[in-house]
């Protein structure tokens, strides 16, 4: 069951959302970083199953050149 809930602005799938919105993209690092999230890939399950188009894409980071997801949404221009 989704821990979803967009009436609570505190939660770690709406802070993400938002974020989101906003034209950010997010890798775990990031997340863990920004909103205490150690699981961001489940935030983006319950996100994505809420009807939000999330999009993924590798990334490259780091000195060892390790690749990651990095999320994003489509925003109007």
């Amino acid at each position: 069951m989704s821990n979803y809930n967009p009436n609570n602005p505190d939660s770690q799938n709406s802070q993400i959302l938002a974020f989101l919105k906003r034209g950010h993209s997010l890798t775990p690092i990031l997340a863990l970083k920004l909103f205490d999230c150690l699981r961001l890939s489940g935030r983006i399950w319950d996100l994505r199953n809420a009807g939000y188009d999330i999009k993924t894409r590798s990334k490259v980071v780091g000195d060892k050149q390790k690749t990651v997801a990095e999320y994003y949404m489509e925003t109007e221009n």
